[in-house]
């Protein structure tokens, strides 16, 4: 009988264990642009139109139950940068570090093909909670769509497809632990 019951209780354990589980949740945050005595100072990064911007009045997001917030969420997966949605297809952070693309910043959708020199993996949140793409920051540029600030991959260029006033910034993740699932606009 104690045999019986070891055995049972070991062929228990040895099932529960070997069930499938589901995939941890990725880890979402969204971003604040860290820039001391300037106008993009905690600035929210927002995702419309295949860009991220700052300070975008509306992204117009389609976001599940109508939640949708003035900034954008993401996870990183596989070194790749990934804008948040529960269901749908996935929508991806690439940049342009050819001398064609100079840093611009965009993202695809689904299986949208990606610009001639466009990468998407090598995104990365260090120990102090600091997005980079390759050890590169980011940068802003001014005067884009609704008035917002453009965002760019810092390359050394002051001015980032003919762009001026541009400023570099720390782009800090937050942690957000329950996000709102939303497809973002496309060009």
């Amino acid at each position: 009988m104690k045999f019986q019951l070891v055995s049972l209780f070991s062929l228990l354990l040895s099932s529960a264990t070997a069930a499938p589980s589901s995939p941890p949740e990725p880890k979402t945050f969204d971003i604040m642009a860290l820039r001391s005595a300037s106008p993009i100072h905690f600035s929210q990064v927002s995702a419309a139109k295949s860009g991220l911007f700052l300070d975008l009045p509306a992204q117009n997001a389609t976001c599940k139950g109508d939640e949708s917030k003035g900034s954008a969420t993401f996870y990183v997966e596989n070194e790749e940068l990934v804008l948040y949605s529960s269901e749908g297809v996935k929508q991806k952070v690439f940049v342009d570090r050819s001398g064609m693309g100079q840093g611009i910043v965009g993202y695809i959708t689904g299986d949208a093909s990606l610009p001639r020199y466009g990468e998407l993996k090598g995104w990365k949140v260090d120990a102090d909670q600091n997005l980079w793409f390759k050890d590169t920051g980011l940068i802003a540029c001014p005067n884009s769509i609704d008035g917002s600030w453009k965002i760019w991959l810092d390359l050394g260029l002051q001015q980032p497809g003919g762009n001026t006033g541009c400023l570099g910034f720390t782009a800090r993740t937050l942690e957000i632990a329950k996000p709102v699932s939303c497809q973002y606009t496309q060009v």
